[in-house]
């Protein structure tokens, strides 16, 4: 909306003078801020109903107290910074309510990295790298889809997501991922945030109890707690989820759900094994489990064919099949799914239509052409190869530089890396992290990932988003800062 000036009543006093402490409050309210430009003084003096000539004076004497400044051939800004360094708004919004909040369960997030010079470099960040993102394909393709119905794709439309998409995605999952799945059985979300939220209010009651993996994903665990969920810990180790604790616990308390990432396991990237699989279907049919099955980068495996999912051989119905395009593609896309029975999906879109109503129905049709054309499965081709090379790359910086701190295996999927601490190294982690930060590398503690929030002798560091010479530099920015006693 266009900024408007309004007076107060006269209050004796040259009328240029009532323009400029008008135009002062404005800026003091927050209502014009720092570098906004203001009208012309012609259509400012036809709105105030005054001559030009008032308006130009009121002009000059901002411009002579430093509130404002006029730059030749553009026009009249409001001036940066301002001549009051402490300026606050006369009439703030209120910063607590005035009614009593209920609780709220999950921690507040945490605030990403500032990566913004060009040799910060952030290994904590678990996105794809967008430079890579195929913006040229998906414009045609939006537009595209915009000529042929707009209509139909800017008005309200059904909370399963796109047909065409859900179609898409059932066809990848069923022929990529073995997951024997039709578009009945594919719900578009806005992200698997939304899937994870989703499934929480639906499949979950206040008061029962969750499993969860003692390192894992956070958010997945706020989202579980919102829904009123009692969160218990399994451990992990090498092989992934420890069934067999899980199993232990089913036999002591009635637990309704267990969710996990048994393909690249967040955060350690092992792929839960074969064994304990089959133990995890039959616990699951034993007691009536739930398993959330969190599949968010299927796509990055490096070493032989990737491992089906656990909804692959799903002849229970127990298994719901959360995946997102946000590894694939980009995160701001928001674009994710669940691939469930027709009955468990006919449930989520009853909330997801009371809570977000449909995604954006044009970027669905427009990524559900990418995938009919095969432009995706290029572009994730193409991604595999480049984050393969990625990894090794940041693995050999690792062993040349940080060999006597760090065990480094490689990891045959995913887009990070798990590196636990050697039991021999003496590092204080947290200062070598802050100063590394400092540096301009920023880097995850293993603690970040704890269900206790306890340490955890590892960090977790991510190679998707960066080069493989960004990768070097920051291995050696790290071997740089690492505290002396800690060196070898």
């Amino acid at each position: 909306m266009a900024w408007s000036l309004t007076l107060a009543p006269a209050a004796g006093g040259p009328q240029f003078l009532a323009i400029a402490r008008a135009v002062m409050d404005d800026i003091r309210r927050g209502r014009l801020t720092p570098g906004q430009r203001l009208p012309g003084s012609r259509p400012l003096a036809t709105q105030l109903g005054v001559h030009r000539n008032t308006v130009l004076a009121a002009l000059a004497e901002l411009e002579a107290q430093g509130w404002l400044v006029t730059q030749p051939a553009r026009g009249t800004f409001v001036a940066e910074p301002l001549p009051d360094a402490t300026l606050r708004p006369t009439r703030p919004g209120r910063s607590r309510a005035g009614f009593a909040l209920p609780p709220l369960h999950p921690r507040a997030p945490e605030p990403p990295f500032p990566v913004r010079g060009r040799r910060q470099i952030s290994l904590a960040s678990g996105t794809p790298d967008p430079r890579l993102f195929p913006v040229d394909d998906l414009t045609r393709a939006w537009r595209r889809a915009l000529r042929r119905g707009a209509r139909e794709l800017l008005a309200y439309g059904p909370p399963e997501g796109h047909p065409a998409l859900r179609a898409a995605l059932a066809e990848m999952v069923r022929t990529v991922r073995g997951v024997p799945a039709t578009a009945e059985h594919v719900l578009v979300v806005r992200g698997s945030q939304m899937a994870l939220d989703l499934c929480a209010r639906v499949l979950v009651r206040p008061g029962d109890v969750v499993a969860v993996e003692a390192l894992g994903y956070r958010p997945a665990w706020d989202a579980l707690r919102l829904a009123g969920a009692e969160l218990v810990a399994v451990p992990v180790d090498g092989d992934g989820l420890d069934v067999a604790a899980l199993a232990r616990l089913a036999g002591r308390r009635r637990v309704r759900a267990v969710y996990l990432t048994p393909h690249h396991q967040y955060p350690t990237t092992v792929t839960l094994t074969a064994s304990r699989r089959m133990a995890l279907a039959a616990c699951a049919r034993r007691h009536r489990l739930v398993v959330l099955e969190d599949d968010y980068d299927h796509e990055f495996h490096y070493d032989g064919r990737p491992v089906p999912p656990l909804a692959a051989a799903d002849d229970d119905g127990n298994v719901v099949y959360l995946g997102t395009l946000s590894k694939v593609l980009a995160p701001g896309l928001r674009l994710g799914f669940v691939v469930a029975p027709v009955d468990v999906i006919e449930r989520l879109a009853a909330v997801r239509a009371v809570m977000d109503r449909q995604g954006d129905r044009a970027m669905e049709a427009a990524v559900a052409e990418l995938i009919d054309d095969g432009l995706l499965q290029r572009h994730i081709r193409r991604t595999r190869l480049l984050y393969l090379a990625r990894r090794d790359a940041l693995v050999g910086a690792l062993r040349r530089h940080l060999a006597g701190v760090l065990d480094v295996d490689v990891p045959r999927g995913g887009i990070s890396l798990w590196a636990p601490l050697r039991p021999d190294a003496d590092v204080d982690v947290d200062r070598w992290l802050a100063d590394a930060a400092t540096a301009g590398v920023f880097v995850s503690p293993g603690r970040r990932y704890a269900f206790d929030g306890g340490e955890v002798p590892a960090l977790r560091l991510v190679f998707a988003p960066s080069t493989p010479a960004e990768l070097v530099h920051a291995v050696e920015v790290l071997a740089r800062t690492l505290p002396a006693r800690s060196r070898r």
